[in-house]
C-alpha cells in the first residue's frame, strides 16, 4: 500500500454483450477492492473505436476512487477484474469486453514494464479526457503542473456523445465523492 490516501482517475469501457451491465460490474469491483475509502462516476459515454480492426461503438466512462493502494495494486485490482468479465486480450485496439485503465493517480508519475500513469495517450483521446474531468476537473499532469483541462484544446471529441449523465447509470447525479457501500463482493 502506499503510504497515503489519494484520488486516483480509472477510465472504463466496453464494446461486447451488454456494455452498460458491464461497465456497472468494473464499477462494483473497484468498490470491493481493499483500500478504496470513496468513489465518483462520471457520466456514461458512447464513443468511436480508435485503432484496430472494425468493431462497433464503445461505452465509456470515469470511476474516480479515494484509495492508498500502490500503483501496481491497482493496475492487479484492474487486470483482475477485466477478467472475471471475460477480458481476453487477443490484438491490440480489439473489441473488449471490459477495458480498465489507471488514468492519473493524483500528485504521482509511475514508469514501469506494465504502467504508466498518467496513461500515455490520455490527452489524445477524448473518450478517455472527458470522463476524466467530469470527476476530477482540478486533476494536474503530475510531472508538469498543467491542468490536464488545457490538454481539450487539441483532443478530437467528434465521436463522443454523453449517453446518461451521472446519477442515471450509478453515482450520485452531482458528482459528489460517496462513501463506499460495498456491492455483494
Amino acid at each position: 500500500m502506499s503510504a497515503r490516501a489519494r484520488r486516483v482517475v480509472f477510465g472504463l469501457g466496453s464494446n461486447l454483450g451488454d456494455r452498460e451491465a458491464t461497465l456497472r460490474c468494473g464499477v462494483d469491483g473497484l468498490r470491493c477492492l481493499a483500500g478504496v475509502e470513496r468513489w465518483a462516476l462520471s457520466s456514461l459515454y458512447e464513443t468511436l473505436p480508435v485503432g484496430g480492426p472494425p468493431q462497433g461503438r464503445y461505452l465509456n466512462a470515469a470511476a474516480l476512487v479515494i484509495t492508498n493502494l500502490s500503483p501496481q495494486a491497482l493496475l492487479q485490482g484492474a487486470l483482475r477484474i477485466e477478467a472475471q468479465h471475460g477480458r481476453v486480450r487477443l490484438e491490440r485496439f480489439g473489441p473488449r469486453t471490459l477495458d480498465i485503465d489507471v488514468l492519473w493517480i493524483e500528485g504521482e508519475r509511475v514508469e514501469t514494464s506494465s504502467l504508466v500513469v498518467p496513461h500515455p495517450r490520455l490527452t489524445e483521446r477524448g473518450f478517455a479526457l472527458v470522463p476524466l474531468l467530469e470527476v476530477a476537473p482540478d486533476a494536474r499532469d503530475p510531472g508538469t503542473g498543467e491542468p490536464l483541462a488545457m490538454s481539450m484544446v487539441g483532443v478530437d471529441l467528434g465521436g463522443v456523445v454523453r449517453v446518461k449523465p451521472r446519477g442515471a447509470w450509478g453515482g450520485d447525479a452531482r458528482g459528489a465523492l460517496l462513501d463506499t457501500q460495498r456491492p455483494q463482493c
